[in-house]
């Protein structure tokens, strides 16, 4: 529930602090070849939503399309659908995601109800039973992490605390200097190692130093539930010791850049020799510290270079005493789910219920596929079987052509930009030409070779993955990057863009309804996945992912005057976003959401181009009632179809760089057809005047 603040250059289509797949934990995969995966027949004939492929019975046709899109999309559904006890959020992308998690649950079951399995499925049936033996984790109680406890207990000076601040891949705690290897981004065949400032127990800074009831409620929440959590540890006098981890904590947020400053790729880059760190960045011993993690890499970038500073004098600073208690309920806190059920319930309290809204717990079984699925953790394993039972080879080719085809329309989009000169163009042509397309899975998997995994000890089994992805991550420090991994695996549903690749990732999971039905209208389908294709090919044109070329470089590409041009039109996007108020006096960050804001209005564009081309200059067919450009911006709509609880909402109006989905369903009021589409006209609330829509690709 806690999330690294390692600024690197990945975007994704999520909601969630998607946002993307933080790739600076392990920057690589072992490769293993293996024969294609048989692909899953493709389902012939009907639509799977509604007649054509969207549903029209979620619209609430008494809001007009001009006043609220996204209720008139879907504000029949929204209206009637009750929110699970054990969700915060439940949309489109959430119903995929829970069809792709029961799908891994039938791999499971699988293969748990087997004896002839391979090593891999041998690992997932045995990691899968420990985390379901509940009987065994909860008579163990804290003891799996107790030899983590003592040696905080034990650490008698600030070597001893940097010792395990560099140790915490590995424990799982929390500290206020993170690291973790990334790409260089002035040359992407190399790896360098990534160094930023992190440390906060809740999910933004604001939620330590806004002065407001709702947050002087949420922190008074948290110092109670710090002080449960250190009982577990038999602490003594814990209501005190967490007043003090909430004033270091605060003190913490004051030494963080803003995420909209995180955001900015100019700050962020600041390399630097390991053999000047301790010159620069004086008053910490960097070679202790990186001593716990075994790398080698001579080349750095501190991403936050104020912010380290300001961790570092805390470190010298403040009782070491506090710094012990603080790192103790990190290491019970971060671990809870692997430790007994009341340690877990005691931690949900406050994670899930006081900052998200969640009322219950996820069942165990989904939070055991959730622990499982991710990159570092047995996520490929489970992967290479998902592709081959539920993901069709046809649905790759079709995909492919899709790029292919939004390839095309945002070439003739570049051509037709009035605001750009011929010297740029040619540039952003040369970047678009160089898009690397990975669609569904990885042509060479991970390999899981020398991992070792137990029926009966998760904690034994965490500890054997960090340090198995984490000794694969060092032993290719030095190499040449692998350019074959994947940041995400095929079961999950999610998209993304990786600048120093310049790749656009679809996994498997994605390509499903609502995003991608090969028996819908093609319409939905170029309003769908189309638009998600669109998206990620934004970033890379976005007010970030426009900093490097072709080739991954960060380099500036542009005439002084075309980025001046663009950036006028990215602060009035910026500007539109912050207006929006989806809690009273709790908006939108639109210069912190900027750029999937720009992925989704330039996305949307893109692919209405292309689904323009499909048609040859026809006309497009009416299908119940709706024109094809309606049914292409509803298709968009209900991709945002969303329900949230409104801690949840603030959680992601505050650390998250999505905005909502209820506003992405609104990105279409910066494109002319939509106004023509839906009869849009002046005195309806979301008209905006021709000369206010952004219009940027």
């Amino acid at each position: 529930m806690k999330k690294s603040l390692i600024a690197i250059s990945v975007a994704s289509i999520l909601l969630s602090a998607c946002g993307s797949e933080k790739s600076t934990q392990s920057a690589q995969q072992q490769p293993q070849q293996v024969e294609t995966a048989k692909a899953a027949p493709a389902t012939a004939g009907k639509a799977e939503l509604g007649t054509f492929g969207v549903d029209l019975t979620a619209r609430n046709l008494e809001i007009k399309p001009g006043d609220d899109f996204f209720m008139y999309a879907s504000g029949t559904w929204y209206d009637n659908y009750e929110m699970p006890a054990d969700k915060t959020r439940f949309g489109a992308f959430t119903a995929l995601a829970e069809r792709s998690e029961k799908q891994v649950k039938e791999i499971i079951d699988d293969v748990t109800s087997r004896t002839d399995l391979n090593a891999d499925e041998k690992m997932v049936a045995d990691f899968y039973n420990s985390f379901m033996d509940t009987e065994t984790i909860n008579k163990l109680g804290i003891k799996p992490i107790q030899s983590t406890l003592d040696a905080i207990a034990a650490a008698k000076n600030v070597e001893d605390l940097t010792k395990l601040f560099g140790q915490s891949w590995l424990t799982g705690t929390t500290s206020p200097i993170g690291s973790g290897m990334s790409f260089n981004r002035l040359d992407p065949d190399k790896y360098e190692m990534s160094v930023g400032a992190g440390g906060l127990g809740m999910p933004d800074r604001s939620y330590y130093l806004e002065k407001s009831e709702r947050f002087e409620k949420i922190r008074t929440a948290y110092v109670a539930h710090i002080a449960e959590m250190l009982s577990f540890a038999g602490v003594e006098d814990a209501d005190t010791k967490a007043k003090n981890i909430l004033a270091l904590e605060t003190k913490i947020a004051q030494g963080h850049w803003p995420r909209e400053k995180r955001r900015n790729r100019d700050l962020t880059l600041n390399q630097i020799n390991r053999d000047n760190l301790n010159k620069e960045y004086p008053g910490f011993n960097w070679d202790v510290y990186f001593a716990q993690t075994q790398y080698q890499v001579p080349q750095l970038n501190v991403t936050q270079p104020e912010p380290v500073k300001a961790m570092i004098d805390l470190i010298n600073n403040e009782e070491l005493s506090v710094w012990k208690d603080y790192m103790t309920y990190h290491t019970i806190s971060n671990n809870s789910g692997l430790l007994s059920e009341e340690i877990y319930a005691a931690n949900f309290k406050f994670y899930g219920t006081e900052l998200s809204g969640q009322q219950e717990p996820r069942p165990r079984w989904k939070r055991a596929v959730s622990q499982m699925s991710g990159t570092q953790s047995l996520g490929f394993a489970i992967g290479k079987i998902y592709v081959a039972r539920y993901f069709p080879e046809s649905s790759k080719e079709k995909m492919a052509d899709l790029v292919e085809n939004l390839r095309t329309a945002l070439g003739e989009r570049i051509d037709g930009l009035d605001w750009m000169g011929e010297e740029t163009k040619k540039n952003a042509h040369a970047k678009l030409a160089a898009f690397t397309p990975k669609i569904g899975y990885p042509d060479v998997w991970q390999s899981y070779e020398g991992l070792t995994i137990s029926s009966n000890d998760l904690m034994g089994n965490i500890k054997n993955i960090r340090q198995f992805f984490h000794d694969d991550s060092v032993s290719k420090e030095l190499e040449k990057t692998d350019r074959n991994r994947w940041g995400m695996t095929p079961q999950r549903v999610n998209a993304y863009y990786n600048s120093s690749f310049n790749e656009i990732v679809f996994p498997a999971a994605i390509l499903q309804p609502p995003f991608f039905d090969p028996n819908a209208d093609p319409a939905v389908n170029y309003g769908g996945i189309g638009a998600v294709i669109g998206h990620e090919m934004g970033h890379g044109f976005d007010d970030q992912g426009s900093k490097s070329d072709a080739n991954g470089i960060q380099r500036n590409w542009w005439t002084d005057q075309d980025r001046s041009a663009f950036e006028a039109k990215a602060d009035a996007l910026a500007a539109q976003y912050s207006k929006y108020e989806p809690i009273p006096d709790n908006f939108v960050n639109g210069r912190n959401s900027l750029g999937e804001n720009i992925g989704d209005v330039g996305g949307i564009a893109m692919a209405y181009h292309a689904y323009k081309l499909s048609l040859n200059g026809k006309e497009a067919p009416i299908i119940d009632g709706l024109t094809g450009d309606q049914r292409f911006f509803l298709a968009w709509a209900q991709v945002w179809k969303e329900k949230r609880t409104e801690q949840s909402m603030l959680s992601q109006l505050r650390g998250g760089t999505h905005a909502p989905g209820r506003f992405r369903a609104l990105a279409p009021r910066n494109h002319d057809a939509w106004y023509k589409a839906f009869d849009v006209k002046e005195g309806d609330k979301l008209y905006l005047p021709p000369e206010q829509r952004v219009r940027i690709w």
